[in-house]
């Protein structure tokens, strides 16, 4: 035995356990150690074995550092094979989690007890794979493939209650012990006389309530640009006339496939990039300061979306408003975003009742807060005056954190006495849901500040990016780079609907006219107010002449969109562009949706290289996590820079000189795309 799987006995039962933390990961060893331990309960006189796992959870899965890399023995599906081939019954103990690999190895085995409160499920498909170890294969002979199909596809755990109605696994217990669960559960099935019972030898399930063309259209609307999931689908749907071995064979085949896929690549490199995008040189070995208490200025929807995710973590909040019916408000508002987690499971009762809001008018009750973050009206004047504000209120050692999206940072820092104590936190809206933070470090901000705002971003279970500061930081930036080649689109003779359509196909949940009016079109129009013209850019007239007829999208049931029957398309605001094109002599052409998809991901290429390029974001990888988890970027392209190694640097620079044969000034290459495809490399060698 090795050191991560421990074998001893409890009379007639051999228990196996693996012991591999934090996660029990099924690595090489843990792999070699299981079919190690499994020979010898086939050599000894032990009647009947119990697989456990130590520590939090059953088994986690693969060692997803492995993918990509040449595969070692004995495989995964070797292992399982060994363990269901033995002639005296294995029992499963579950608790925590069993997931991926680790629920194909329960399935591998006899029978399965699951503790309650654990999770079992497939989740490959995140990473644009399959079920590689027999999960295709073994869940549908036990659960029916329609069930199958459902667990695979949607790659999210199920209760062990569940896991039983579909027969994956036996009996579920209440108990705190695997150990002792497994034991109790083998002396009674050796009580019974059980024998073995291989999951593979079991019959074909019955035909599904779907067949599988019905299956590939419900999931192609489902997972739009997504593959693993359809080949998942039709790796379960051999069981029906394919005998074992050879449905292992097909579905090993068709997971080796997708890890060689773009998918799972981009996939992996996101699931990965979650936690490299903490990990900062300039933070390492740096104590954060204490964070208990949070001050929130502006009960706003982004204050008030602060409040409350700050309360589901378990601080104290005090938030300040112009005047005592804001105030009032605020406090209904983050109330009642307090009941709804408490009804969709994301804050117990009691987390409720501990739940520590005040709503006040006076600064004064903040004096003593360990950070303020303000959340008020995006004017850099009226930010400098809180900031002054609060510079002659707060204790020393305080954080005080501007949560603008746009202004600079440093001029914020200079209204105050103690520029080492500000630092920008950007929340996205909804700030209680939306997973991303980015933390803007102003030339000043100390580090032990830096450190403070990751930890409170791990606190509040947000994705923390590191930004510099410049006009939008990282995201903002590279949105009004992309959003104006739509534009120009748009003016050349491309609709907004057809925009929309091509980059919700490209697998954005939703296009940029979309999400204008979900915004609100005062916001975009009072940002190219206050930045003014911008070199090369085409100023959207029709979006000033919407916000002068005061469509300003959701919020007023019209913008691009009606909103009175669903959402809809307006032929008013094509008449509009047209109007436009027509006063400005343009003769509009038509765009292949191609064209369309290729132009806006080339000026967002183009602007995230530059961002990189000038430090404001340190490594690519920073780049696509704001796009990833602020902006939609859809997951399984992995981010603007993935993309753009995958599509080839030197394709997005030919791009560039193509278009900026139209308008030079907007279509400038950045300086680090160039350098990268003048020697052969890629942004991935950069994080």
């Amino acid at each position: 035995m090795s050191d991560t799987v421990r074998y001893d006995r409890e009379g007639a039962i051999a228990v196996v356990t693996v012991d591999n933390p934090p996660v029990n990961a099924l690595g090489q060893a843990v792999r070699e150690a299981l079919a190690a331990a499994f020979d010898r309960f086939e050599s000894d006189d032990a009647e009947i074995a119990v697989l456990t796992g130590a520590g939090r959870l059953f088994l986690g899965g693969a060692d997803i550092s492995e993918f990509g890399k040449p595969p070692t023995e004995p495989s995964l599906p070797d292992v399982i094979a060994r363990i269901e081939r033995c002639s005296k019954p294995v029992v499963a103990s579950i608790h925590g989690a069993a997931l991926g690999g680790g629920l194909e190895v329960a399935l591998g085995c006899h029978y399965r007890v699951a503790l309650t409160g654990a999770k079992l499920g497939l989740p490959e498909v995140s990473l644009g794979l399959i079920p590689g170890a027999g999960g295709t294969q073994r869940v549908p002979r036990l659960a029916g493939l329609d069930a199958a199909v459902e667990i695979m596809t949607s790659g999210k755990p199920i209760e062990p209650e569940k896991a039983q109605m579909y027969g994956l696994i036996d009996r579920v217990v209440s108990v705190d012990e695997p150990r002792l669960a497994g034991i109790a559960y083998a002396e009674q099935l050796l009580a019974e006389g059980a024998t073995p019972r291989p999951t593979r030898d079991l019959p074909a399930p019955d035909s599904p309530k779907r067949d599988l063309e019905t299956w590939r259209e419900v999931l192609e609307d489902r997972y739009t640009g997504e593959i693993a999931q359809v080949r998942a689908a039709e790796a379960a749907f051999r069981t029906l006339d394919t005998p074992f071995d050879e449905g292992m064979k097909l579905e090993r085949e068709t997971f080796l496939d997708l890890i060689k896929s773009r998918q799972s690549d981009a996939l992996r490199h996101a699931f990965f990039l979650e936690r490299k995008v903490s990990r900062l040189p300039e933070i390492e070995g740096v104590e954060p300061r204490n964070i208990a208490t949070v001050g929130v200025i502006g009960g706003g929807t982004m204050g008030a979306g602060i409040a409350t995710a700050c309360l589901l973590a378990g601080l104290s909040v005090t938030l300040v408003e112009t005047d005592a019916v804001r105030a009032e408000k605020a406090y209904l508002t983050i109330s009642k975003n307090l009941d709804g987690a408490v009804e969709r499971g994301k804050m117990s009762e009691e987390g409720r009742s501990r739940a520590d809001l005040t709503t006040t008018v006076e600064y004064e009750a903040l004096s003593e807060a360990d950070i303020v973050i303000e959340a008020v009206f995006e004017s850099l004047d009226v930010k400098r005056q809180v900031f002054a504000q609060l510079d002659e209120l707060m204790k020393q050692g305080a954080v005080l954190a501007t949560n603008t999206s746009y202004l600079d940072v440093n001029q914020i820092a200079d209204a105050t006495g103690r520029p080492q104590d500000v630092i920008g936190l950007h929340f996205f809206s909804p700030a209680h849901v939306m997973r991303l933070v980015e933390v803007v470090v102003a030339d000043r901000t100390a580090p032990e500040v830096v450190a403070t705002a990751f930890a409170l971003a791990r606190k509040l279970k947000k994705v923390a990016v590191r930004s510099g500061v410049c006009d939008g930081f990282i995201g903002n930036r590279i949105l009004s780079h992309y959003r104006a080649a739509a534009t120009e689109m748009v003016l050349k003779g491309a609709s907004p609907y057809q925009i929309d359509a091509a980059i919700e196909r490209f697998g954005f949940k939703m296009g940029p006219y979309k999400v204008a009016d979900l915004a609100g079109l005062d916001i975009g129009h009072a940002t190219r107010t206050r930045k003014g013209p911008q070199p090369g850019e085409v100023n959207p007239d029709w979006d000033d002449r919407l916000n002068e007829m005061g469509r300003l999208g959701r919020k007023t049931g019209r913008g691009y969109y009606t909103y009175d029957d669903g959402t809809k398309e307006d032929p008013e605001v094509q008449q509009i562009i047209e109007d436009i094109r027509a006063e400005k002599g343009i003769e509009p052409r038509e765009f292949h949706e191609t064209e369309l998809v290729e132009r806006y991901m080339t000026a967002m290429v183009n602007e995230a290289a530059k961002v990189v390029g000038e430090g404001i974001a340190q490594r690519p990888l920073d780049v696509d996590a704001v796009l990833l988890f602020g902006y939609g970027f859809p997951r399984f392209r992995g981010g603007p820079m993935k993309y753009a190694d995958h599509v080839g640097l030197r394709v997005i620079s030919d791009r560039i000189d193509r278009y900026a044969a139209e308008n030079p000034e907007f279509w400038q290459k950045a300086p680090l795309i160039a350098e990268l495809v003048e020697r052969d490399g890629t942004f991935e060698e950069l994080n």
